[in-house]
């Protein structure tokens, strides 16, 4: 690496996170998630409104591929955290109501997408039709428990029932969707012409499944639940591997990094995943997250979409409200949910966040995606995402008299029949 590209690499790296700071910050005042802002930042340095020749002055290509770099870091700790915040606690008790509001908010949408794909598939198929299908079906199933967690942290709705429920939902698709999206890449061919290292995936699981989740426990039970410096460096060593090791059988990294995440003991360790999630998490947001929004706006260009392509775009954000909105309205209407409580519910599975980037960059680098599409969807990632707070700040009671009652969730059942 030269001089020049050292000055280059250290003052990039110093406008990304401080124009990160400063739109997530904006975002937040307009109660907003900060990924909202920080998503922003990377557009508006993009080509949507700079051009092409701002964008590669102050970002040189030859810069890019480290950035990109550090991008990835970034999507795998990311994974990792939101492995490690899936605690199978919050599936307890929470009965067939979050079972099938989650699954009509997988199938549902998935269902419209496939469709909206078929009417898109000659214009925007670059390789492979099926997998373009299959992708397009999955990317509108997404509900991004990271960020619909920061906003039930935010109104105060993370101890309600209908907060409770919400995660239980979103953890249950969360799992659901990341299947499927490795069924789409298995699809097309991620591991090129070594497909059949993708046979040691199943063995790779039942290890981290019966021999290093063991470890880990052990480790930890040493350890005292606390974050000693032997401790990080197995997470940070472990996340790494994790991932590398998936990306080399041809699934992607982010697999093997939700999977370490998952592995890693939940079981009276709530200060040392706290710790983990400070330690790491921070350094994360502060600095990776914020270059892989970079990465994402440099990649957005809706400077010459023309009619056809707002006409792509309206259908596609038509479709992504209605799918996650419809599927978890009505699901949840069935076992006898307010209508009041179902709306709220339904639009907090409209939240797509980092979650939904992460998978639109992944879809990208297979190749199923082109990068006009690629806009199109970040565009519609951003809108479902804001969306919630004005909906909510409509739909949530404001005063006690008007709460409407939620079903315990471990007693919801649905309307008996007539025989």
């Amino acid at each position: 690496m030269t001089t020049n590209q050292l000055f280059a690499l250290f003052c990039d790296l110093a406008l990304i996170i401080v124009l990160a700071r400063i739109l997530g910050a904006v975002a937040q005042r307009l109660s907003q998630p900060a990924v909202i802002g920080e998503v922003l930042a990377g557009i508006l340095l993009g080509p949507t409104f700079l051009g092409h020749s701002v964008p590669e002055f102050l970002f040189p290509l030859d810069i890019r591929p480290m950035l990109t770099a550090l991008a990835d870091v970034g999507m795998a700790v990311f994974m990792f955290i939101v492995g490690l915040e899936l605690d199978r606690k919050i599936l307890r008790g929470t009965g067939r109501l979050a079972v099938t509001v989650a699954v009509s908010c997988i199938v549902l949408p998935f269902g419209l997408g496939t469709l909206l794909a078929l009417t898109l598939v000659d214009d925007h198929a670059p390789g492979h039709r099926l997998g373009f299908v299959l992708f397009m079906g999955t990317a509108m199933s997404v509900t991004a428990f990271p960020v619909l967690a920061r906003i039930l942290t935010d109104r105060g709705m993370q101890h309600t029932p209908i907060g409770g429920l919400a995660l239980a939902c979103a953890a249950i698709g969360d799992v659901l969707a990341w299947c499927m999206l490795a069924a789409v890449v298995v699809l097309v061919g991620g591991g090129g012409g070594d497909q059949w290292l993708l046979l040691l995936l199943l063995p790779y699981a039942g290890v981290m499944m019966w021999v290093v989740r063991p470890l880990l426990r052990r480790m930890v039970a040493a350890g005292g639940s606390r974050l000693t410096p032997a401790v990080l460096t197995v997470v940070l060593a472990g996340l790494l591997v994790s991932g590398a090791i998936t990306e080399r059988i041809g699934l992607h990294f982010i697999f093997g990094a939700f999977l370490f995440g998952v592995v890693m003991p939940k079981e009276s360790t709530e200060r040392l995943r706290a710790d983990i999630i400070d330690r790491i998490g921070d350094v994360s947001g502060q600095l990776l997250q914020p270059v892989f929004f970079i990465i994402v706006g440099l990649k957005v260009d809706l400077s010459d979409l023309g009619g056809s392509g707002w006409l792509d775009f309206a259908l596609i954000l038509l479709v992504a409200v209605t799918g996650k909105f419809v599927g978890a309205f009505l699901s949840a209407r069935a076992f006898r949910v307010t209508a009041r409580q179902s709306a709220v519910l339904a639009t907090l599975m409209n939240t797509r966040g980092l979650t939904e980037l992460i998978i639109l960059t992944a879809g990208l680098q297979l190749g199923v995606l082109d990068e006009r599409l690629y806009s199109l969807m970040v565009v519609m990632a951003v809108v479902t995402t804001a969306m919630a707070g004005p909906l909510l700040a409509v739909l949530r009671p404001r005063t006690p008299a008007d709460q409407d009652p939620v079903i315990p969730l471990r007693d919801a059942q649905p309307p008996a029949t007539k025989r």
